[in-house]
């Protein structure tokens, strides 16, 4: 069986992406608001509610999650694109997963950021110079991160958590 915590596997990179790698990787960022958008359609409050593992988030949390984490993402890539190896802040996600906000906004709200964001989100994606790739961002826990690194990382993030709510489904039947 596979690990309901990786229904996607663990995030792996192989180094330093060729341009269509990194045309895919932007793809599947541009895909994931529709991507989430359809992986809850039609599903009731319960099931809103339900967690996709023993211990893990509710399908809620996931939701508002991913939007959370791509803005953090969106405004790494600008500062790494307009200031040498800036240091970000990471986050707490697990605290910020319990904020009230999270269990009193609807869904619909952080769907439409997530588009509205990715929108924007792609459009800079999109305009990197191949020699861009390579500036870097210095996050604290991880160390230095190039932006090609980064866009590998968000390309399998939006995968991962939708694959959090399908595989959820699927096991649940429905």
């Amino acid at each position: 069986m596979t690990d309901p915590r990786y229904p996607i596997g663990n995030f792996t990179y192989d180094g330093p992406p060729s341009e269509q790698q990194r045309n895919q990787f932007i793809d599947n960022i541009e895909q994931t608001p529709a991507r989430l958008r359809a992986a809850i359609q039609g599903l009731s409050s319960q099931q809103i509610e339900t967690p996709y593992r023993d211990g893990g988030w509710t399908v809620r949390q996931v939701v508002h999650h991913v939007p959370e984490s791509h803005m953090n993402a969106y405004i790494r890539f600008k500062l790494a694109l307009t200031e040498d190896e800036p240091t970000i802040k990471p986050y707490m996600e697990d605290r910020w997963a319990q904020l009230p906000d999270c269990q009193s906004t609807p869904l619909e709200v952080s769907l439409a950021l997530l588009a509205s964001l990715h929108d924007r989100f792609v459009r800079v994606l999109r305009a990197i110079k191949p020699d861009e790739w390579k500036r870097t961002f210095k996050h604290p826990e991880l160390g230095v991160m190039p932006l090609e690194k980064n866009l590998a990382l968000y390309s399998w993030h939006g995968r991962h958590h939708v694959a959090h709510i399908t595989e959820l489904r699927k096991r649940m039947g429905w």
